[in-house]
């Protein structure tokens, strides 16, 4: 990894310097933009609306627009600008954590220790955990001043920016007001379901389904080349039947709570009784173990062969391999 940010935290007389690293990273596949015709790569070109010429990145300013008039902002007038400069990350309050709003979180940094020795990190780190508060910190980063939190994750201190009070939108919705009476029987059966999906967090269980099937795709489009057939690559995939009336706008909750206690009652019966085999199938929401990830993949390679099949023994496979490339354009 690479450091982003060098400087110090400081907190009274204290301070530690640290470097500031990305904690996290996008998975997401990255495209280029193609001409469909004729698969020509698609540029973007920076022209001035005034004289028509080709202007580089470092030609450019940055303007404000107010009314009729607007204020150009060169790069020497932000670099003039006091906390422009500022490589420190003060702490300015410690508090309990629960009066942090997740809401306010944002992107999350891992800070190492950068001093010869990394006493006053490890001093601050136990202050930390020893309180069990988190620190709210100030700091700039890319020529503005930002609101953060420091805590403790594993041996590491991260500090995690946070969005302003005044950026966080208030809702006033008309639907979380209705004074609808709840029975006590309802209330029982939503803790029940409750109960049923109670369990513990742990991440590496679930997977970015859609990246998942987007990657298939790809690598059987590699073996295949551009005559890939769809549906051969991930199979014909029947729908779940829906066990929602068809109007959604009279479903009586009682009901919905119970078909839901039995449905996962059932699965839990079903998933016992299958022993091993069925072990890791637990479903919850959109995501699914990874441990299906390995049969997924193995797929791949299985149903790029079979599309390079079905393209020879098909004429309309060349129209159906068009929907597919233009369909994992626009993903």
């Amino acid at each position: 990894m690479r450091a982003i940010w060098t400087g110090a935290i400081t907190f009274g007389l204290v301070n530690v310097p640290v470097k500031a690293y990305s904690a996290t990273e996008n998975h997401d596949v990255s495209f280029h933009q193609v001409h469909d015709a004729d698969g020509g790569r698609i540029r973007y070109e920076r022209r001035c609306e005034v004289c028509g010429e080709k202007v580089e990145y470092k030609e450019i300013d940055k303007a404000y627009e107010s009314d009729d008039d607007t204020v150009i902002v060169t790069d020497e007038d932000f670099e003039a600008l006091p906390e422009s400069e500022n490589d420190e990350i003060e702490v300015v309050q410690f508090v309990p954590a629960d009066q942090i709003d997740p809401i306010m979180l944002d992107r999350t940094y891992y800070l190492e220790p950068a001093a010869k020795s990394p006493k006053s990190y490890l001093l601050l780190r136990h202050a930390l955990e020893d309180s069990d508060r988190t620190a709210v910190v100030t700091y700039s980063l890319r020529q503005k001043t930002r609101l953060g939190v420091l805590r403790v994750r594993g041996k590491v201190l991260v500090l995690q920016g946070m969005l302003w009070a005044d950026e966080v939108r208030s809702v006033d919705f008309k639907g979380v007001k209705s004074k609808a009476k709840i029975s006590s029987k309802e209330k029982e059966l939503a803790g029940a379901l409750v109960e049923q999906f109670a369990s513990d967090f742990t991440p590496e269980e679930f997977e970015d389904d859609y990246q998942v099937e987007l990657r298939k795709l790809i690598d059987a489009k590699l073996e295949a080349g551009d005559t890939l057939d769809t549906e051969a690559t991930f199979g014909e995939q029947p729908e779940e039947a829906s066990d929602d009336a068809d109007d959604a706008d009279v479903v009586d909750l009682m009901e919905a709570l119970k078909s839901s206690l039995d449905r996962k009652r059932s699965r839990t019966k079903k998933s016992s009784s299958s022993g091993g085999e069925s072990s890791g199938g637990k479903s919850s929401g959109s995501g699914k173990k990874a441990s299906s990830s390995s049969g997924k993949s193995g797929s791949g390679s299985k149903s790029g062969s079979s599309s390079k099949k079905t393209s020879k023994s098909k004429k309309s496979s060349s129209s159906k391999s068009k929907s597919s490339s233009k369909s994992s354009k626009s993903a």
